[in-house]
């Protein structure tokens, strides 16, 4: 998997894309289930979806987690689905949260009846100007190249390599 994150006008992008050896219906049906999360979330971060049991991913859906962003301390965050194409894309927003603005586009196309190219893109940006900055560099990118890194490994144990 490569993860790259540039920035441009104060917003960060991250970009990060892997070949899963799964056909598009079996991964749709994996990746779109926010149930999902927890398993490709990396333990430390004790992730817990805290909106009951979601459904498939759908046009407006809100979907509530609790998080630990660092040892001691945890947070709330709240994320619409805004767009579904089926077995195509779907697209996550913050609307509350750490981050000033969290954009996360998920994509996936067909390579042949057995595997397919997933691909993220996230646009974000980070509160308190300077220091948002700073923690950029000290933390958040550190941290979420290390969340899909995790998400790459745990994805080859539960569908394998190609």
């Amino acid at each position: 998997m490569s993860v790259n994150i540039i920035s441009h006008s104060n917003i960060y992008t991250l970009s990060a894309q892997q070949v899963l050896p799964i056909s598009i219906s079996e991964a749709w049906k994996y990746f779109s289930s926010p149930e999902n999360l927890k398993e490709l979330t990396p333990p430390e971060m004790q992730m817990n979806v805290t909106s009951g049991k979601p459904e498939k991913a759908y046009a407006g859906q809100i979907i509530t987690y609790n998080l630990a962003v660092a040892k001691g301390i945890r947070i709330n965050w709240v994320t619409e689905i805004t767009q579904v194409l089926q077995e195509k894309m779907f697209i996550d927003e913050q609307r509350f949260g750490p981050y000033k603005m969290w954009h996360h586009e998920h994509t996936f196309e067909k390579i042949d009846e057995h595997s397919c190219l997933m691909k993220d893109k996230i646009s974000y940006k980070l509160p308190l100007g300077f220091l948002g900055k700073i923690a950029h560099v000290l933390f958040v990118k550190n941290q979420l190249k290390g969340i899909f890194n995790f998400r790459e490994q745990k994805v080859n144990e539960v569908f394998g390599k190609l």
